[in-house]
């Protein structure tokens, strides 16, 4: 943990100092209790397997909370994250869909073909189901598995669903991107509870929190518990009810009033479920962990399958870019992990990427990965919870256009399609990522592009390519009156 910010929640532990730990203070030994959990033989005996609040925000700017600076009020998550680990490098995959996969598989996605974009509302794809996924590996080991939120890993077959996959409850909808108040992807209603459609009223966020709270209220603190609430918020379309637009009145562009709106919205309803455990007496054994699939959408490309009007309002500053590249603010987010006297407060700064939470959950469960595949992830408990070194190698993504990893601080980023670019970063010295290096260090430049076809020659086809085509050829007739039309030239 780094000193340079010492904010701690009331009666929880202050952030740790060089010199505290070589003293022995309590947040060392709150530190090396946490990591008692992973010593050799798995997690103590007299270590109460946690339960486990698993918060994934959508597309969230990496600059777009309190704790970062922002003008957002996120009272709820600033508190939680000083009061417990800040995770300034936490990296996911560019996109909505890659990023989930990750998550439950510890697996990069180019094993299994979703490396490419997000499952589009018409593609008939989805997570191979021959993966083993996190919330299976939990139930295995008694825990009560639930998924609150967007799903976004398959939507065309049941197979693919969340209630087939290892939740034994499921609250939201199945696809990317759905209007905010009326539950609908393109007119058609995208809602369930378990693998029933359902028809209600009111705004998805305070839908999520609302049920999140419920659950937790009925559920046994015995029995270990698995909650991932997966918000929309701040995705597309940017839509809020009118109490928090209002809080928000003195922002100008609309865009950015709602995406402000959102992102409060979101913070309450945290807040209320982090209430309801603490009101079951299941907080002080609770892991909290948040972050966002991906940074801040930057790019319209990137911004959904419905229009944004104006300039996009998420900020990763200082980081370049944002949601769909390969560059830092794609992929590097804003995270934080809470679980008092087990996580010691501050700023842990070492590397960990998504893939690395389910064999560091696992383990914290006592279960086993036996019958997994190879995973990508490791046990990364140590950087999370006191601040040690993390991970040395990060695959950014790999896809048959282009590819970026990083080893210690050196960041290959190579766009291979026509006219390729291949650019070198230092980002100790360079987290912006403005000074490219690949002239000056040819032979690293060589060696990370050694190891980026390595990932290459392993990769899947993407199975977004393969969509894309057949609805592409499979689409109807296109004639010449429209196409005129859509050139300008109808009077012509």
């Amino acid at each position: 943990m780094t000193d340079r910010d010492s904010s701690s929640m009331p009666g929880r532990m202050h952030a740790l100092s060089r010199r505290e730990v070589l003293a022995g203070s309590a947040g060392f030994l709150a530190a090396v209790s946490g990591l008692a959990l992973l010593a050799p033989g798995a997690r103590a005996e007299n270590a109460p397997r946690p339960h486990i609040l698993y918060i994934v925000a959508d597309d969230l700017g990496f600059a777009d909370v309190g704790f970062r600076g922002s003008d957002i009020r996120t009272p709820n998550i600033d508190a939680l994250a000083a009061g417990g680990a800040k995770l300034d490098r936490f990296y996911t995959q560019p996109f909505c869909t890659p990023t989930r996969a990750a998550l439950l598989t510890g697996r990069y996605p180019m094993r299994y073909g979703l490396q490419v974009g997000a499952i589009p509302s018409g593609a008939g794809y989805g997570l191979a189901t021959d993966e083993l996924l996190l919330p299976q590996v939990l139930k295995e080991v008694g825990y009560r598995t639930a998924l609150v939120g967007k799903w976004h890993l398959g939507h065309a077959d049941q197979k693919y669903w969340p209630r087939q996959r290892g939740f034994d409850y499921f609250y939201g909808p199945l696809v990317g991107e759905i209007d905010h108040f009326k539950h609908e992807a393109h007119g058609v209603t995208d809602w369930y509870r378990g693998n029933a459609l359902l028809k209600e009223d009111g705004y998805d966020t305070e839908l999520f929190g609302a049920d999140a709270v419920r659950l937790i209220g009925g559920h046994d603190a015995k029995t270990p518990l698995f909650l991932y609430l997966a918000f929309t918020a701040p995705h597309t379309p940017y839509q809020a009810p009118q109490r928090y637009l209002d809080q928000y009145s003195g922002i100008a562009d609309p865009e950015r009033r709602a995406y402000a709106a959102m992102i409060t919205a979101m913070d309450e309803q945290i807040g209320k479920v982090v209430a309801a455990l603490e009101a079951r007496g299941m907080r002080e054994n609770t892991l909290i962990v948040f972050h966002s699939d991906n940074g801040g959408t930057r790019n319209k490309m990137f911004a959904g399958e419905g229009a944004v009007a104006g300039d996009l309002p998420p900020s990763n500053a200082p980081l370049r870019e944002g949601k769909g590249s390969l560059y830092e603010g794609g992929t590097r987010v804003v995270a934080f992990a809470n679980w008092p006297g087990r996580v010691a407060t501050g700023t842990s700064e070492g590397v960990m990427h998504v893939v690395d939470m389910l064999p560091t959950l696992a383990k914290l469960a006592g279960a086993s990965l036996g019958s997994s595949k190879p995973l990508d992830g490791t046990d990364v408990w140590p950087a999370l919870a006191a601040g040690q070194a993390g991970r040395g190698e990060v695959l950014y993504n790999v896809d048959p256009t282009q590819g970026a990893v990083r080893e210690g601080n050196w960041k290959l980023v190579w766009h291979v399609a026509l006219p390729p670019k291949v650019e070198l970063f230092d980002l100790a010295n360079d987290p912006s990522e403005r000074t490219d290096l690949s002239a000056a260090h040819p032979d690293k430049v060589a060696q990370l592009q050694r190891r980026v076809v390595d990932f290459a020659l392993t990769m899947a086809p993407p199975l977004f390519y393969t969509a894309a085509l057949k609805a592409t050829l499979s689409a109807p007739l296109a004639t010449p009156g429209e196409a005129l039309y859509e050139m300008g030239l109808e009077n012509d």
